[in-house]
Order: structure tokens, then sequence, then C-alpha cells
């Protein structure tokens, strides 16, 4: 058994829309001024935050969570974390209490600090109060401090450090200011690479706060791993094979620890643009991540270069992997308007969500399950019969399809919760 100490804190809210991601990002970016080494993670399976947090230390940040990823893999993360870091900063997700497993229930976990983040517009006295519920109804917690958002003047701060019982201490405030604000679209916040001044916000934020307290590090919290999790190395099971994966504006949804997983097989991995490159690099399979194909449909219409390169890969019966996005994307149509058309079926868009949450599935018999994920709002219709269905706390879950050398499903995997099975995604066997 392997044990380290770094300090650590989890940032949470009374709700979602409270300013988690600013708050996190600018006391990131404080403690980073001040020469620190910080390393965040961001709780849940989210893809956009984390590339907020990245903008704000410098540096991958990694998922927590109990449901997809498992609770050895955050271990061995927080404890890998711990060994270079002189911080740790864990973004929440939703409300502090909210979901099944919820922050709450990570930062019990791992033994970390809670500090909430409220936003105080409309509000005085009652802060203190909110603050105060929220981190005494579980009391294994451990309150680390309480930071507003959205206030209004010097006086207002005051007014909302005095309401908190002796036992919170206060960490610093941010001012209502739009230049703040961090644009949202369906999916939740735009891509850090759309906001084009992020850099600057975040700074901007981060002076803010840094005026308002001396942002004291946090207590410092003992990770331990056992000997067996200290070295995940799968088997090399993708030696020799290369990978090449879709990353641009349309297809962004990659886990880090997906691509580590993927070199820690073996596998050597290459980047393509479909929106931009007219042709595909050499490789032994392809992985076209979920993102927003529907913001880029011109683009992908046009492009048939590209088009030609993936049904050539197709038809050489090269492995091909779409996850959501990059399952529509192999579609014949998005909304009405032509995309690759490797799939057999059309998607669209729709105005109310399609599916959102945690799933497993086997997809092979003999290697156990796979963690993932979903949240979309597209709908695939197809002809195609599933070759097997996820499962979900609520039943039934998503549809994966293959058609010929291509599975796919609007799932989004977790390499790390079953490396074995997510090496057979990247091969295929002509019947």
């Amino acid at each position: 058994m392997n044990q380290i100490s770094c300090p650590a804190i989890l940032v949470s809210a009374p709700a979602s829309g409270q300013g988690k991601t600013l708050s996190t990002a600018a006391l990131a970016r404080a403690w980073k001024n001040r020469g620190l080494n910080v390393h965040a993670f961001k709780c849940g399976p989210d893809f956009l935050d984390p590339m907020v947090l990245e903008t704000a230390t410098g540096q991958p940040v990694y998922n927590l969570d109990l449901g997809m990823c498992g609770e050895q893999d955050g271990l061995v993360r927080l404890y890998q974390a711990a060994q270079t870091a002189d911080v740790i900063i864990v973004e929440g997700v939703m409300g502090l209490y909210d979901g099944t497993p919820s922050s709450a229930d990570i930062a019990m976990r791992y033994s970390l600090p809670v500090m909430l983040t409220i936003d105080a517009s409309g509000m005085a006295q009652t802060f203190g109060a909110l603050a105060s519920g929220l981190l005494g109804y579980q009391p294994a917690l451990i309150p680390a401090g309480v930071l507003a958002n959205k206030v209004g003047s010097t006086g207002h701060a005051d007014m909302l450090k005095d309401s908190l019982p002796v036992h919170l201490s206060w960490l610093g405030a941010l001012p209502q200011d739009e230049a703040y604000a961090l644009p949202e679209r369906h999916l939740g916040l735009f891509r850090a690479q759309e906001i084009t001044d992020l850099d600057a916000r975040i700074e901007a934020a981060a002076t803010a706060l840094a005026d308002s307290s001396a942002l004291p590090l946090p207590p410092k919290v003992t990770f331990t791993a056992l000997n067996m999790a200290t070295s995940p190395m799968p088997s090399k099971l993708l030696a020799g094979k290369t990978i090449a994966i879709a990353r641009d504006a349309a297809f962004c949804f990659i886990y880090p620890a997906n691509i580590d997983c993927l070199q820690e097989m073996g596998a050597t991995v290459k980047f393509f643009s479909p929106l931009h490159d007219k042709t595909l690099p050499e490789a032994d399979a392809y992985w076209l991540p979920g993102g927003y194909p529907e913001l880029h449909l011109k683009e992908i219409s046009e492009n048939a270069g590209m088009r030609d390169a993936l049904l050539a890969a197709f038809n050489a019966d090269k492995p091909i992997l779409a996850e959501c996005g990059g399952m529509m994307a192999l579609s014949e149509s998005i909304n009405g308007e032509p995309v690759y058309g490797l799939l057999a079926g059309k998607s669209h868009i729709e105005q109310r969500l399609q599916g959102l949450g945690t799933q497993h599935t086997e997809l092979l018999e003999d290697i156990g399950n796979i963690g993932a994920h979903t949240f979309h709002y597209g709908k695939f219709d197809t002809p195609l019969l599933p070759k097997c269905q996820a499962n979900s706390r609520y039943g039934v879950g998503e549809n994966i399809y293959q058609q010929g050398s291509i599975t796919a499903t609007f799932l989004h995997f977790y390499f790390s919760s079953n490396p074995t099975l997510a090496a057979r995604l990247f091969s295929y066997a002509k019947p």
C-alpha cells in the first residue's frame, strides 16, 4: 500500500448554473499564478468543463466518476496526480447532493474537503444559512469554505462573509460581471477553443478572486493506492497497431484517459480532422468520437475527399468506432443534409433530450462490462438491428450497432473501465 499527501478541494454548489466552472477555473488560475502546480479533475462524464479547466491550469483534466470510471480508477488518478501537484482541485457536477453517485459521494469516498460556490445575486444573510445547511446535511463531509459568485459590491461581499458561521471559511468573491461569463449551447458550455478570449476571462476572474481573499491552500488529503492499482497498465493488446482519431471542432468529445489507455496498450495514436483533411492517415483502425457535426454540415457534405477516404477504409474492413456525433456523421444525413453515408439510417437533432446517464454494456459475453455515458439530443432512425443494448439503472439503455467493420452507438465509452473490451472495439474479423 502506497500513500501520498497533497492539498485538495472539491468545488460544488447548491445547483447547476451557480458558476462552478468559472469559480474552479479562477481559483485554479489564481493558485497557478502563485507558481503552484495545479492539477484539476471534473466529477462526472463531462467533456466541456474539463476543456475550460485545462485552459486554466495548462494540464490535461481527468474525470472522476464512481459509476462510469469506477472507484479504483479515481484512486489511481488522484494518487498519480498527487505525485507532482502542489494542489488538486476537483469541479463537482450539478448540485452537491444531486445524482447517484453525487459530488458529495465522491468527496466522501476520496476524503476531499468541499468548497461551495453560491450565486449570491439577490441574496444577503440567507447565504450563510444556505452554506451551513448544505455542508452540514451530511456529517461525513469535510467543509473547506464558501465562495460567493455574482457579488454586487464590496459591501455586499462583506455582508455575505459576515453571514457565515464561524466554522465556515470565506474563500472570496467574484463580482457580477459579464466579462467572466462562459457562453453555453444545448450540450453545455461552448468548447474552450470557441471562446477566443477564454484565457483573458479566466485571468480576470482569478485576479478579482485573489483581490477578495488570501486564497489559502486547502487541507492536505492522504491518497492511498493499493500496489495492484499503482501499476494499472493493461496488457499490450494493441501493440504494433496504429489508431487514428478524429479531432476538430466537430469531433471533440475525447476523454484524455482514453488516449492514455490506448497508448498503455501499445497503440500508436494519430489525429486527423474530418472537416479539413482530404485523406485519412494510414492506420489499423479509426475512431470518430462525439462532438457537434450538426454545426458543421456544410464542411462535412462538401469534403468529398474525406467521405471517399472513410468509405475506402470501410471497404477495406478497417475497424471504425463511431460514438454519438461520430455515428450521426457516418449516417446518410443529419437534419436532412447529406453526410458520410456509410451507415444505413438518418439522423436528426431533436428539441428535447434523447438520452442521458451512465450505462454499461457487455458487447462480448466473455470479458465483462465497459462503462459509458450518454448525453444527446440526436436521434438515429435506422433499419439496422442492434448488435446489443446497454443497461442503465432505469432499464434498457442505448443500442450498439454493427455494420461491417463499423461499431456505432450514442454511447461514449470509458476505455479504462475495461481495457480488454476497449481493445476489441478496434479489431474486426470479417464473417
